[in-house]
């Protein structure tokens, strides 16, 4: 089993159309060709250290791609910001990371276009400093 994550934190699984699977390994040329007509597209990740799939969302959303974009594998709390700038709609992760990594950790990271570098620099607020 797996647990969906989104914005909103933890969600059940409630897609039921059509799927494609896009390993890591997918030549960028294959793209267009494999996600043809599919209501959703779960990019494989065979492990957190794997950034491949970044890319290929990315790649994936440049191509004109507008439907449903899951990153689907054992990718941390702290990479979904990074998920979400790729191009991901939300993240599948397996059963015993959602244990390990609960929701709380994941809403934590829900406000991800608050915390990424282009907002520091064009014109996001800074965020006050504390000091002891």
């Amino acid at each position: 089993m797996s647990v969906i994550v989104r914005d909103t934190g933890f969600a059940p699984e409630d897609f039921t159309g059509v799927a494609v699977e896009v390993p890591p390994t997918t030549a960028p040329e294959a793209l267009a060709g494999l996600i043809a007509g599919a209501e959703l597209v779960k990019v494989l990740f065979p492990s957190f250290s794997d950034g491949r799939g970044f890319t290929l969302g990315r790649l994936i959303r440049d191509a004109g791609y507008t439907g449903r974009l899951r990153a689907s594998g054992p990718i941390i709390a702290d990479q979904y910001g990074m998920a979400r700038r790729s191009g991901f709609d939300e993240v599948e992760i397996p059963d015993d990371l959602a244990a390990r990594q609960g929701e709380a950790q994941w809403r934590a990271r829900a406000d991800w276009q608050a915390h990424d570098y282009r907002a520091r620099l064009f014109g996001a607020p800074a965020r006050p400093v504390a000091t002891a």
